[in-house]
């Protein structure tokens, strides 16, 4: 069921020894193998061309390009764009056109395609194009991001999905019934341990594998036991790449968790980070620019709890100071919100780019010197603390723009206060205004 020569030897790691051979065996990706989906029917149609499998790791790229070189009966070449260059690639395809000529297509697998840079991937375009190779990129980041878009505009892009414990459990199943895992295992594995495993692969197959080949060999010819995959498993860190996607996925899932008002699901998105490796002082930073930017002065205390916090991090560090962060999650998940001072910076950044340099007024400029009093520089100026109610009525934009509100508070938090303060002032200086165009006219 399992062998494949040409693939696999005995001393290979299960990752390898079990690679599935058939789209049959491929665990879990409905969405790419069910009977009606694109790709399946792409395949079995022969109109398949060049593709990027986009997944996380042990979701099943590699598999799936190999079965698909089997199923087109293409020559295929795996390539690494970790340890290979354009010098690699230029003999491949060298290679590959000969092949053609003898009616023979060429697959060209190339892994970590996101590795190689822009001008590097130009090189495949044009044998893309003439046929020469069937190009199939593997990727764990996004191609939007990382492929050139030239090169993405000719291929399809297929998503892999993290697999799911339930389809782990019935990869371990197939490998242990196999006679190729009884003629080296003398161990049997009880179900228990199967849920535990699959459960602390993070989706991820050959992290699946790997630790059923490490259980087996502790066990002998006894049995992999729930509590011996537990034990294990404990010990192992969670996946997690910091400067990858799901980096950014998982601090976006924080963020909008809290701007969400759910605690319990902001707390478990920061235990995720912090038990991943996340740089906790990342995670702070962008606490205070969540209490800016989504709370604002619906509740004020907020940056200041967000300030503190990185501050007790950075006095205490983990894990003492994990707490810090964990209690201004659940307070800024639990406050009022607002983005009204969000959205009117915004504003005010596209009205100065959309204005230019407009000149202060006169009235608002300093006149520490001779020269510029005598230039009328502060003439007119309205000393607010002399005012009645500190209410000045002449215009702070510069001269020939509108008075514009930029700031729209919201009917949130403190804001509600400050949105009444605010009424009240217009007000008030409305009447200041028109008392005082009565009096000019008069």
């Amino acid at each position: 069921m399992f062998t494949d020569e040409n693939r696999r030897g005995v001393s290979a790691p299960f990752a390898e020894l079990f690679r599935p051979r058939t789209l049959e065996e491929i665990a879990g990706q409905e969405q790419l193998l069910g009977a009606e989906a694109p790709f399946r029917r792409s395949l079995e149609t022969a109109s398949l061309g060049s593709f990027i499998l986009w997944g996380p790791p042990g979701s099943g790229k590699t598999t799936l390009a190999l079965i698909v070189a089997d199923h087109v009966e293409e020559h295929f070449v795996r390539f690494s764009a970790v340890t290979g260059g354009v010098k690699d690639v230029r003999k491949i395809v060298a290679e590959a056109s000969l092949r053609r000529d003898t009616g023979q297509g060429t697959m060209l697998f190339v892994d970590e395609i996101h590795r190689f840079n822009r001008s590097q991937q130009d090189a495949f375009l044009p044998h893309v194009e003439d046929g020469t190779i069937r190009l199939v990129g593997a990727t764990t980041e996004n191609p939007s991001f990382h492929v050139n878009a030239p090169l993405l505009s000719r291929c399809s892009v297929y998503v892999l999905e993290p697999l799911r414990a339930v389809d782990l459990v019935e990869m371990i199943k197939r490998v242990v019934s196999c006679d190729e895992f009884n003629s080296q295992c003398a161990a049997s594995v009880s179900y228990e341990a199967m849920e535990v495993m699959a459960g602390a692969a993070d989706g991820d197959a050959r992290r699946c594998l790997n630790m059923l080949e490490q259980l087996a060999g502790i066990a002998g010819d006894g049995v992999v036991s729930g509590e011996m995959a537990s034990e294990l498993v404990q010990a192992a860190p969670l996946l997690y790449d910091n400067s990858g996607e799901e980096h950014y996925n998982l601090i976006s899932a924080l963020h909008k968790s809290m701007r969400s008002g759910d605690a319990d699901a902001s707390l478990y998105w920061l235990g995720r980070m912090i038990a991943s490796g996340e740089d906790p002082l990342y995670i702070g930073r962008r606490m205070i620019r969540f209490a800016s930017e989504d709370i604002g002065l619906a509740d004020p205390s907020a940056l200041t709890i967000a300030m503190r916090a990185v501050d007790a991090y950075r006095f205490l560090g983990s894990p003492e100071g994990d707490l810090a962060l964990a209690e201004a999650v659940v307070y800024m998940a639990l406050a009022a919100k607002s983005n009204s001072v969000y959205a009117a910076w915004k504003k005010v950044l596209k009205t100065v780019k959309s204005l230019g340099s407009l000149p202060v007024p006169l009235h608002l400029r300093n006149a520490p010197t001779a020269l510029m009093k005598k230039l009328d520089y502060g003439k007119d100026y309205q000393y607010a603390h002399s005012r009645d109610g500190g209410i000045v009525t002449h215009n702070n934009f510069p001269c020939g723009m509108e008075e514009i509100e930029f700031y729209l508070p919201s009917h949130s938090g403190r804001e509600v206060r400050i949105s009444e303060d605010l009424e009240q002032w217009k007000k008030a200086r409305e009447k200041a205004r028109k008392k005082e165009r009565n009096r000019h006219d008069g």
